[in-house]
């Protein structure tokens, strides 16, 4: 199977023009496939403050009402996708940027109410990403380039974490490409001390990963995004990697990068 590379980026870099610049040149200097996850860093936050939107949070995540929804649509899909289309096109990339309703690429659900409604975001299944869709994308000589949103089905976009859809491109492609997920943080990967960058750990198997949350090792914070990448290593996904966002051209030139969890 050929290779595809998805990598997602955050706010560390969107919010960073040179930055962003640095990472496109070295994302479009990767051989092969690749696909483009993005959020939407704090550009969202501080236009709609400027628009006078009170942003509403609920243990740190953002609630997604309707007048939240037109911006981050805006915001997501318009100003930062397009700006990053245009660099990646000044690269040499042929991307096209999408949201999940674009070739109706990925479908979601409204997260449902519990005990906190969330509005318009939107969580993934199995059956949400239309991999035979993006193929045919790719395989004509297309970059995606997609922004963290979808669409129902029924006419409504919907807010959807960046990190779940780029694992679920992963998992979704992987039956049709020897698929590498890759995270790009403010990180060099997963470090046994925080506060320390020399304490990166190299590769992490699932036994590996058992003995250091036994050992209560890694930062609370990196289990969740550790959790989806084992989940997602386990359905077909050849390898997970997280790294720095300015160390991307190591894998060109076959430089250990990150930390890569693997079977």
């Amino acid at each position: 199977m050929k290779p595809l590379y998805i990598i997602k980026i955050g706010g560390n870099v969107i919010d960073n023009s040179e930055n962003l610049y640095h990472f496109l040149k070295d994302f479009t200097a990767l051989d092969g496939h690749k696909i483009l996850v993005h959020g939407g860093g704090k550009l969202a936050t501080t236009i709609s403050e400027q628009m006078g939107i009170e942003a509403h949070l609920v243990d740190g995540r953002r609630i997604t009402d309707i007048e939240t929804l037109r911006v981050v649509t805006m915001v997501y899909a318009g100003l930062i996708n397009k700006n990053i289309v245009a660099q990646l096109q000044r690269f040499g990339t042929n991307a096209i940027g999408l949201t999940g309703a674009d070739g109706n690429f990925i479908k979601a659900a409204k997260r449902p109410v519990k005990t906190i409604d969330y509005g318009f975001v939107g969580d993934l299944n199995d059956t949400s990403v239309n991999a035979q869709n993006i193929s045919k994308l790719m395989e004509a000589g297309f970059t995606p380039a997609f922004c963290a949103l979808t669409h129902d089905g029924e006419g409504q976009m919907l807010n959807t974490n960046a990190d779940t859809i780029a694992s679920a491109l992963a998992v979704a492609l992987s039956p049709l490409y020897e698929t590498t997920l890759i995270y790009c943080f403010e990180k060099k990967g997963v470090l046994k001390d925080i506060d320390d960058e020399q304490s990166l750990i190299q590769d992490i198997d699932p036994a590996r990963y058992e003995e250091l949350k036994k050992e209560k090792i890694i930062h609370s914070g990196m289990l969740p995004k550790l959790d989806n990448a084992f989940t997602a290593i386990a359905c077909g996904v050849k390898a997970v990697i997280i790294g720095h966002a300015q160390e991307l051209s190591k894998i060109r030139q076959n430089q250990p990068f990150g930390t890569r969890l693997s079977k």
